[in-house]
């Protein structure tokens, strides 16, 4: 069993985005302790370093990233699928938009929205020629904070792995896990 450096602890903390005060509440022991731990000045007790050890673990349960929220069925349409094509996928799943989407990686996204405008005549055209831009990718271990901050400005992010689709999650979604 190889123990965490104080650098160690201090990293973990930050990635879990805890503060001090917050990972010695979990721990059970004082703010002070844990800045001193970290920078280094004290060596701590076995039994205080697992109490810290346990807190960062509980922490880590706690945050909720893309892949636990993520639908991996993503329904999705090419660049070169015909518009009516498009049209028909998003009323068939009950879906507003969906993304773009060519040899598993997002080029685009296609919503009702992009085509309100688009007369009869272009019911054959490809969906290249009205789609947006691409909804924003992040990967499987995105948190929630993160996605958040994408949901704000976009309808759905898109998941990725190695550039490859992998996933998708709407604020639907994030609104039906904190429910």
């Amino acid at each position: 069993m190889e123990l965490p450096t104080p650098q160690d602890i201090r990293e973990r903390r930050t990635e879990l985005g805890l503060t001090q005060s917050e990972l010695a509440d979990r721990a059970g022991v004082s703010q002070p302790l844990i800045a001193r731990i970290e920078g280094g000045d004290v060596d701590p007790r076995l039994s205080t370093l697992r109490h810290i050890v346990d807190a960062l673990e509980e922490s880590e349960g706690d945050i909720v990233r893309a892949g636990d929220l993520m639908h991996e069925n993503v329904v999705s349409v090419g660049p070169d699928d015909s518009v009516s094509r498009a049209v028909s996928k998003m009323q068939e799943e009950g879906f507003s938009q969906m993304p773009v989407i060519e040899d598993g990686v997002p080029v685009g996204s296609i919503s009702f929205e992009d085509l309100m405008s688009v007369g009869e005549d272009a019911r054959d055209q490809p969906v290249s020629e009205f789609m947006g831009e691409s909804f924003p990718t992040k990967s499987r271990n995105a948190t929630l904070d993160e996605l958040s901050t994408d949901l704000g400005h976009n309808k759905a992010v898109v998941v990725t792995e190695r550039g490859s689709t992998v996933g998708i999650i709407t604020e639907a979604d994030i609104a039906a896990r904190l429910s």
